[in-house]
Parts: C-alpha cells; sequence; structure tokens
C-alpha cells in the first residue's frame, strides 16, 4: 500500500501511475477523507492542549485560594475554580465525541487506500496490455523438426503420462491426472528446482500454509484487487477476518510469514524458498487455453520471495538476481526462451516492475509464459506491518521481491514437445535422469 505522506504530496504522480496500469481510482474521495481526518487530529490535539493548560491553571488558582485570607476575594476565585472544573468535563466530552467521528474515518480510509496501486517504476515501458511487453533477450535455439511433432496433450495421452478427460470427469473443467512417468517427470523438475535454490542459491526453504486468513491475501496484494481469483474455503460460519482462502502462489506464505513483526537488520535479506499446491480460479479466461496443461486450476510451483532492506538499488539488484535464478533452471534443462519486460498495462496493482520468462511451446508455434518476476519496494511490506529496525536504530518498513523457480505441470508442455523423438519417445532431460531413476528415455 502507499504511503498515505506521499498520496498526500504528489497525488498528480498516484493518479498518473492508476492510468498507466489501466486502473480506475477515486483519488478525491480518499483527498477528501483524509482532510476530514487531519481536520478532526488537529481539534482533538487543540483540546488535549487546552485541558493541560487548565489543568495548569487550576493548580495555580487553588494555591491562591488557599492563601488568600479575604472572603469576598477567595469567594470570587472558588467560583471561577467551579467553572474551570466544569470545562475539562466539557472537553472530554467533545473529545470522546471527535475521536469516535475519528474511529468512523479510519476504516474507510484504509479502504481507500487498498485500492491504489503502486505507480510503475521508471523503466518500465508504457502499454495498454501484454501486446506491448518488450523483449529484452533471448537464450537457446528453438529446435526446427524434420518429422511433424506432436503437442504436449498428443505426447501424454500416447504415453499415458497424464489424463485430461478423467480429470475433468472428477473436477470439472481444467484439472487433469498426472500419471506414472508423467507424475514421476513433474516432481523431477520441481526437485530439481527445489536443490538448485537450496543448495547452489542458499536460499531457505520452507513449508507454508496454502490456506490462509483474509489478513494474509490482503497484505500480500492479492486482496481486494483479485478476489475473484482465490477459492474462499474452510467453514461456513467463518467472517470478515476469520474467513480462509487457497492461496494462489507460495509468495503469500513466504511474504506474510513476518507480517507484524520488526525484524533486524542483521537478518536480512531474507532467501527463502518454498514448493506448495496453489489454486487459480482463472475468473476472466472462459474459453481460452481451455485444453491441455497450460491454464489449470491447481498445480505445483517452486516459488522465490526476497526481504531486504528499504533501498531502490538493492531492491534491483536483488530482482536481476532472481530472475537470473529461475534462468539458470531453465538453461539447466536446455530449453529456450525469452525475458519479457512488462509495460505499464501488463503489471498489476502491486508490482513497481515485472519481467516474465516466456519459454518455446511448438504447439503454440511461440513462447509462453512460464515465470514472473516482481519488485514490490514497500507496498507489500506497509500491508503487511513488515518492519525491521536499521543500525541507526530507526524503523523501516522492508522491500519484497518475488519470483517463479519453476510451475509445473505448464513446465511439462516445453519439455515433453521439445525433446520429443520420431519414433513416439521422448528424452529426458539430462539434468532430470538423476531425479527419474536413471531413465533416459520415455518410451511408448
Amino acid at each position: 500500500m502507499l504511503d498515505m505522506k506521499f498520496i498526500r504530496d504528489c497525488p498528480e504522480q498516484v493518479r498518473a501511475g492508476a492510468k498507466a496500469k489501466n486502473i480506475s481510482i477515486d483519488l478525491d474521495v480518499l483527498l477528501e477523507l483524509d482532510s476530514r481526518h487531519r481536520g478532526l487530529t488537529q481539534q482533538l490535539q487543540e483540546l488535549t492542549a487546552e485541558q493541560n493548560r487548565l489543568s495548569r491553571d487550576l493548580g495555580q488558582l487553588m494555591g491562591r485560594i488557599k492563601a488568600e485570607k479575604d472572603a469576598v476575594k477567595k469567594a470570587e476565585l472558588e467560583g471561577k475554580a467551579t467553572e474551570l472544573r466544569q470545562r475539562p468535563l466539557d472537553i472530554k466530552q467533545q473529545a470522546a465525541q471527535i475521536d469516535e467521528q475519528i474511529k468512523q474515518l479510519d476504516p474507510l480510509i484504509s479502504a481507500e487506500i487498498l485500492k491504489l496501486p503502486l505507480p510503475p517504476d521508471t523503466d518500465v515501458p508504457v502499454g495498454r496490455s501484454s501486446d506491448d511487453n518488450v523483449e529484452l533477450r533471448r537464450w537457446g535455439t528453438v529446435r526446427t523438426f524434420d518429422f511433424a511433432p506432436q503437442s504436449h496433450v498428443e505426447i501424454g495421452q500416447r504415453l499415458r503420462l497424464f489424463d485430461l478427460e478423467r480429470g475433468v470427469k472428477l473436477a470439472g473443467s481444467r484439472s487433469y491426472f498426472l500419471t506414472g512417468t508423467g507424475a514421476l517427470l513433474h516432481q523431477a523438475v520441481l526437485r530439481l528446482a527445489m536443490d538448485i535454490m537450496v543448495f547452489e542459491k542458499n536460499f531457505t526453504p520452507a513449508t507454508v500454509p496454502i490456506l490462509v486468513r483474509e489478513a494474509a491475501m490482503r497484505g500480500t496484494g492479492f486482496f481486494p484487487a483479485g478476489r475473484e481469483q482465490a477459492y474462499r474455503v474452510g467453514e461456513a460460519f467463518e467472517q470478515g477476518e476469520d474467513e480462509r482462502f487457497l492461496t494462489g502462489t507460495g509468495e503469500v506464505g513466504l511474504t506474510a510469514w513476518r507480517m507484524e513483526e520488526i525484524l533486524s537488520e542483521d537478518e536480512l535479506p531474507l532467501k527463502l524458498v518454498t514448493q506448495s499446491t496453489c489454486f487459480r480460479r482463472e475468473a476472466g479466461t472462459y474459453g481460452k487455453d481451455t485444453t491441455g496443461l497450460y491454464r489449470i486450476h491447481q498445480f505445483d510451483k517452486v516459488e522465490q520471495v526476497i526481504v531486504c532492506r528499504n533501498d531502490r538499488e538493492e531492491s534491483i539488484r536483488w530482482h536481476n538476481s532472481i530472475l537470473s535464478n529461475s534462468e539458470q533452471v531453465l538453461q539447466r534443462l536446455n530449453l529456450p526462451y525469452r525475458i519479457m519486460q512488462c509495460c505499464t498495462g501488463d503489471l498489476g496493482p502491486k508490482n513497481a516492475s515485472m519481467m516474465d520468462i516466456e519459454t518455446w511451446m511448438p504447439s503454440r508455434n511461440s513462447y509462453g509464459e512460464t515465470h514472473s518476476a516482481s519488485r514490490l519496494y514497500d507496498f507489500q511490506a506497509r500491508r503487511c506491518n513488515l518492519r525491521y529496525r536499521g543500525k541507526d536504530g530507526k524503523v523501516h518498513y522492508c522491500h519484497t521481491l518475488n519470483n517463479t523457480v519453476i510451475a509445473s505441470p505448464r513446465i511439462l508442455i516445453p519439455i515433453l514437445e521439445l525433446y520429443q523423438n520420431q519414433d513416439g519417445s521422448v528424452t529426458v532431460p539430462e539434468a532430470l535422469i538423476g531425479y527419474m531413476g536413471g531413465m533416459k528415455t520415455i518410451d511408448p
């Protein structure tokens, strides 16, 4: 969430950021609420100051009454003392009324702030949609076939690697079974990714809740925008802050892990990685990518998260680092990919900058998104109240970043399609052979 002082001081920058992201906001509502809140707070401060002054005056007056010998003057002073004693009662009543008005404004202001997106960073190209994303670089050589290649759906069904028909029968559209060697291949890529992140990149592994309360989804920026993508679960009687939801990414658990805490600067950066099952409703994608494993409701993902100091340049360095981690996994699998800088219209509310990795998928005759690397500065940390105490003794909001390490079964699409052979078999990528019990080919 944005700092209220920044919103107040730079309203046009906030408006321009929302416009660049194609997000409609009514900033005047928030600014008017904030103005009322500050006015009431000023009144409350003035009443408190008056009460303190009256207390001092009353103390001095009582001293004069005690010392006064003239009965008439003493009576006059006692009359003034009675008036002074009444005023604090009036102030207390006025203060209580003002305090109640402030309490009523607080949730309204909070709700409006949560609607505001983080303005795009300066390196983000302006655009309306993913069509305007900018290619930064490519890696690998796209394979050309000397035979008619099959899609992952055809390969998977022929080799009995997955069962889409029974998946849909059991759980509805965009559902599947991974079976036999297909399940092994799925687990192999996840294990490879975790091993690289833990043993080579020195990230701390974690197993996180995938069923979380409202605060975790709101704190990480998936609510209120994005609520339509989440599955609401838990007990029927749960309401408000006690409502629970299935997460669409391990980012939620990793980022919210230390919410409402003040860390020591010595603890930073937190380099965290998790493998979790993810759930997304895919609302708004009716009729899009309904066949195969590209766009599904349930999948497994290895996710990396960085929590670091409140330093812009450090965030940018970590952004490039976590992107490189994911690239190295794809390079280990020898899968050709390209890096795309997402434009302003493709960022979403919480990202200052985002770079996608798209991997070549022959059946689509194009690159398909497989990773998203985001830097969010203190946007999530403010919502999660995630802070650290610096070496100077001051408390700062942390910066957070995240990126997919691998997501499966989507990544099985390029693996199966790029490693298929004319005889109908599929070669197991060299990096996965050890995770497949030594299996080098998946044969018909």
